[in-house]
């Protein structure tokens, strides 16, 4: 029983431990996304063009 006890209490600190460099990841900008805003416009968006036929096709469908 006292092994539990020791388990329980060393998965505590070892989660607290992570918790804690977590933390500190965060506050130093790890997680921080420098990159992808300054090349987002170069990418182009895709859009769909579709006739007046295709969209009439689809509307009858979902009704």
């Amino acid at each position: 029983m006292s092994v539990i006890y020791l388990l329980i209490s060393v998965s505590i600190f070892v989660a607290i431990g992570f918790f804690v460099a977590f933390i500190v990841a965060v506050k130093s900008g790890q997680y921080d996304d420098d990159y992808t805003p300054s090349v987002r416009m170069l990418f182009d968006d895709e859009t769909k063009i579709t006739s007046q036929k295709n969209n009439s096709s689809i509307k009858e469908k979902q009704v």
